[in-house]
């Protein structure tokens, strides 16, 4: 594809105006930037004196920011994007190269009024967006909703919001980087066009609400094939033979207490590490493995093969044969990106991606410290650089240096190389000042943001040491048998001779690692136990939020600043759900993955994916042209999906063979899918219309006829399947509509009242009450937010309804079914509704007579009183 000069896009409603308005947008702003980069700012902000204006995303962030700016300055925050394409309607013109056309968000249009008058009355406007394309875009948005001239804009970026980086952004201001805007909005028109056009085509062929994503579908591919390769996977079996062995001269007491120790251990079950490093050190015992027997290596396969070796081990005489001992080093790990601060936030303090982000947002915008005010206490969070700036650099070796000593800094600073296409202009995901270290701020964090920043701040420090140091021994163990067979047996250990960044990062040990005692060669041993035990190669695991964020960067999916979206949509789309922490794809993952590979495998390949992906860095980097890169994903797709509306089958239509027969007709049962999910259908239909639901697995769930009966009208109660998932519902539907609620095995869940539930939070001993997110209702601390321990309700049990008032008549009857109309309670406030509801939907507004409205004026005044209060 030949580059082109990138093509601007449109403002609020007609795309073709305003993409003229971005072609003047550069030399309008290089000439004013010309003219005004020599003033020094505005004037203190007082009635009738000019000022600049500052805009930023969130009001933590203009806090911050205006601490350091000072008076002249007024700071406000925009809250994120102000326009998008409308949101429900397609906004992108194909036949016009792609023109989008933007709207200004419904919860924005009065912030972007508000933001108007203050660009209008300021003498320069800044835009201190972030410095990713998301900002830069967010800028650009800023520029035209606010209809801001070129000559009054300037663009300021910084990697973390210090006085340092604050001044020097703001003494030499650039211009908005069009071409990062073109590479967002490329990637944002590329997802609306998947999302507008393949969307519905799932929505008519399989289920309603579902979506597909050109991230999305193959983030969702890698889980479903991961899946596959488990079922197929075939175990083998193998032997591990062992040999406890102690070199003391004791060996008796040795022996007596090596049984005595393993005799208290019931069987099947792990002996407390601590105390058996303690037994093994006192009686210098360790643990050899069979390497080889004879010149052959040693893999048994089955247990005759182990139980041969060990009747020979049995008989052995045992002496050391050889020792190896090398120093080795560990070297610290590079400092943060995004995708390493979201591993090892996921595997160290469990948290998922979206709250690790969330929670290094605050860090990055400031947190309210006593004596400083609000401080950024991290730089920029999304990242894919490790590069550290040489400030960052000499204030980290200063304070090695002046809390550890001379001993623990190198020589040199310690350099770290980026992965290939890192953007070497960003730096990594580091504290702002070494000094604030995260005990002595401890008090002005909440737990969560305590533990991520003592995460960011020691990986900063120990990147920045010397390597610990290990002398690493192995021991060859030769044994003989009367026979003359002889075995080797290897053992191998680690002592630390120096922890350099240990001390900061923390030692990790392997806890199966052992401690040798001192040895010689030739030195005889003796043996106090053969272990011979059986395993089986184990199936690739299913991955983890740490294993997908990696894989999906390793493969060039997405970029890590968007994985955190990707992994949320997947498991609310009930693509995958998390078990014990791990994905796995669930029925409904497995059937939308096949009909996209099947009809979409363009889009479904992992390196096309990557390919486009790397399209958006050119147009960034190497002015590609935006509509060329769209043009070039565009034409296959829409062949594909043409295709795809023809041929893919409904399906409703399908079905798949199971283990299950109909206790009606004894005929096979077949797996269907309906709107509410997959089901088990009887293969005789229309003559037979038994159906059974079943679970996550597949597995069908039954219920005992009679078990459970109606409330209203006696009958048995049997287990139906609908949108929410499995209910009871009465066998003698649709004259009796009763229905009530069960777990996932189908047994009656107990009601009871939130008062009644009982719990003490195991961290913090204060009790647990009810808490609800959506549809969904869980325990949670008293305590909180010192004390954010959740757990899941009891089993079992559902929270009783709370009593609804009776409605308020409206003294009118509807005009369209003639029943009478009440006031009820929304969102929005009253309005006049149907009692027919749901079968009648009509409503009115509530007129409101002159002291409503006065009511309502006072309301909204005091409202912005306490606005003006906490500005």
């Amino acid at each position: 594809m030949v580059a082109k000069k990138p093509m601007a896009t449109s403002r609020q409603k007609t795309s073709l105006k305003d993409s003229k308005n971005l072609k003047k947008t550069k030399s309008a702003q290089a000439s004013a930037r010309s003219k005004g980069s020599k003033s020094k700012g505005a004037k203190p902000k007082t009635s009738g004196k000019p000022y600049a204006l500052v805009i930023v995303e969130s009001p933590a962030k203009a806090k911050t920011i205006g601490k350091y700016l000072g008076n002249d300055y007024q700071v406000a925050a925009c809250m994120g994007h102000v326009r998008d394409l409308p949101p429900k309607k397609y906004g992108v013109d194909i036949e016009n190269n792609f023109a989008p056309t933007y709207t200004v968000l419904p919860g924005r249009r009065k912030l972007v009024g508000e933001l108007t008058k203050m660009a209008a009355g300021a003498q320069r406007v800044f835009l201190a967006t972030d410095l990713d394309r998301e900002g830069e875009a967010i800028a650009w948005h800023l520029s035209e909703a606010l209809k801001l001239p070129a000559s009054k804009i300037s663009r300021v970026v910084f990697n973390e919001i210090t006085k340092r980086a604050i001044s020097q952004a703001f003494t030499k201001p650039g211009l908005i980087a069009l071409d990062k805007v073109n590479a967002q909005q490329a990637r944002r028109i590329l997802d609306r066009i998947v999302g507008y056009e393949l969307s519905p085509l799932l929505w008519k062929k399989i289920m309603p609400r579902l979506s597909a994503g050109r991230v999305q579908s193959v983030a969702v591919r890698l889980l479903v094939e991961r899946e596959q390769q488990i079922q197929d996977f075939k175990p083998d079996e193998y032997w591990r033979v062992s040999v406890a062995l102690t070199s003391s001269e004791k060996h008796d007491k040795a022996l007596d207490a090596f049984n005595e120790f393993w005799k208290k251990i019931p069987q099947g079950s792990q002996p407390d590490k601590a105390l058996k490093g303690e037994l093994y050190r006192e009686h210098r015992i360790f643990q050899a493995d069979v390497m080889r027997a004879g010149a052959e290596p040693f893999r048994p396969e089955n247990q005759e093969q182990a139980e041969t070796a060990r009747s020979k081990l049995e008989r052995s005489t045992y002496r050391v044969h050889r020792l190896k001992s090398t120093k080795r080093q560990d070297r610290p790990a590079p400092p943060f990106t995004t995708v390493s601060l979201q591993q090892q936030a996921s595997v160290r303090l469990r948290f998922r991606t979206s709250r690790t982000m969330r929670i290094a947002q605050q860090l990055y915008e400031g947190v309210e410290i006593p004596g400083h005010g609000p401080v950024g206490l991290i730089t920029y969070m999304r990242t894919d650089s490790t590069h550290l700036a040489n400030e960052a650099v000499s204030d980290a070796r200063g304070f090695i240096s002046e809390q550890f000593g001379p001993e623990y800094l190198p020589d040199s600073a310690n350099r770290y190389a980026s992965a290939s296409g890192a953007q070497q202009a960003h730096e990594a995901v580091r504290p702002t000042q070494a000094a604030y270290t995260p005990e002595s701020i401890r008090s002005s964090l909440s737990p969560d943001q305590f533990k991520l920043y003592e995460l960011i701040w020691k990986r900063f420090i120990a990147c920045q040491m010397k390597p610990g140091l290990w002398q690493v021994t192995t021991v060859d163990v030769q044994a003989k048998d009367p026979d003359g067979s002889a075995f080797l047996l290897r053992a191998s250990g680690r002592a630390l001779l120096f922890d350099g960044h240990l001390k900061v990062s923390g030692i990790r040990i392997n806890p199966d690692e052992q401690i040798l005692p001192t040895l010689a060669e030739e030195q005889n041993l003796h043996k106090l136990k053969v272990l011979a035990s059986q395993h089986f190669t184990q199936p690739p695991p299913r991955y983890s939020e740490a294993s997908l964020v990696k894989a999906l960067e390793a493969k060039g999916i997405g970029r890590p600043s968007t994985y955190a979206a990707i992994i949320d949509t997947i498991t609310k789309r009930d693509y995958a759900e998390l078990r014990d922490r791990r994905f796995i794809a669930t029925d409904l993952g497995k059937m939308v993955t096949e009909k996209l590979i099947e009809h979409f495998p363009r889009i479904m390949d992992v390196s096309f994916t990557s390919h486009m992906e790397e399209q958006f860095d050119h147009i960034e980097d190497a002015h590609l042209d935006w509509v060329g890169v769209l043009r070039e994903f565009y034409t296959p797709f829409r062949q594909s999906l043409d295709s795809a509306l023809n041929n893919m089958t409904h399906v409703r239509a399908e079905s798949k063979p199971s283990d299950y027969t109909c206790r009606k007709c004894d005929q096979p049962m077949v797996y269907r899918w309906s709107k509410s999910g997959r089901y088990l259908a009887c293969s005789d239909y229309p003559d037979c219309k038994t159906t059974l639901p079943v679970d996550k697995d597949g597995q069908a769930i039954e219920t005992t006829p009679g078990e459970v009966k109606c409330p209203n009208c006696g009958q048995d109660m049997i287990l139906r399947q609908g949108r929410y998932g499995l209910f009871l519902g009465c066998s003698g539907y649709p004259e009796c509509k009763t229905n009530l609620p069960c777990d996932e095995k189908g047994q009656l869940l107990k009601t009871v009242k939130e008062e009644d539930i009982k719990k003490t939070c195991e961290l913090c001993g204060k009790p647990m009450a009810v808490r609800r997110k959506g549809r969904r209702a869980f325990l949670g601390c008293t305590g909180y937010p010192e004390c954010d321990n959740t757990s899941p309700l009891p089993e079992g049990i559902r929270l009783a309804s709370k009593p609804k008032a009776p409605a308020e008549p409206a003294g009118i009857d509807c005009e369209k079914c003639g029943k009478p109309m009440v006031i009820r309670s929304g969102r929005r406030g009253k309005f006049i509704a149907c009692s027919g509801f749901p079968r009648c939907r009509n409503t009115k507004p509530l007129p409101q007579n002159d002291e409503d409205k006065d009511e309502e004026k006072k309301k909204k005044k005091k409202e912005k009183e306490k606005e003006k209060e906490k500005d």
